[in-house]
């Protein structure tokens, strides 16, 4: 599983040169992207730099699972109940649907929240700072972390695993 690493730098410049320690270091392009104040971004970052500003793929994920796993114990317990007449096949019909809703209902939430290193980070790129986020798995993460150091860059407290990058 990969994981979530939270650079900070003063400007593009250093940005960049932090996303090419990082490239060297053996990190893909896809796992690699840039967080900066809406002026910043629209100015000097490339679109396929931006991340996300929304919580929505993994709130749907989330939704998804709790979902079904509420589904699958709302199922259950009917089939436990005689008079019901629900059978183990109608339990998990209820598991899927509930699991279809609530990761719609997730999506939908979390389209409209931001995205967590946003929320946390918020002062740093209010203030104009570019964030450069990397995604490392195992040892190939350690010596990402490791040269994006030694570029110059601020490592954030914010490390977290990634299961959808």
């Amino acid at each position: 599983m990969k994981t979530r690493r939270v650079y900070s730098t003063p400007d593009i410049a250093q940005a960049r040169r932090t996303l090419a320690a990082a490239r060297e270091a053996g990190v893909a392009d896809s796992d690699l992207s840039l967080i900066a104040r809406h002026d910043i971004e629209l100015d000097a970052i490339p679109e396929d730099r931006k991340d996300e500003h929304s919580d929505f793929m993994p709130a749907a994920v989330r939704g998804l699972a709790q979902g079904g796993a509420t589904g699958l114990l709302a199922g259950l317990v009917a089939v436990m109940i005689p008079p019901l007449g629900v059978t183990l096949a109608g339990a998990l019909g209820v598991a899927a649907a509930a699991a279809v809703v609530g990761g719609w209902t997730g999506a939908l939430t979390g389209s409209a929240a931001p995205d967590p290193v946003r929320q946390k980070f918020e002062a740093e790129i209010e203030a104009g700072r570019i964030l450069v986020v990397v995604d490392g798995e195992g040892e190939a993460g350690q010596r990402a972390d490791t040269a994006v150091i030694a570029s110059g860059a601020t490592p954030l407290p914010f490390e977290q695993p990634t299961a959808l990058s």
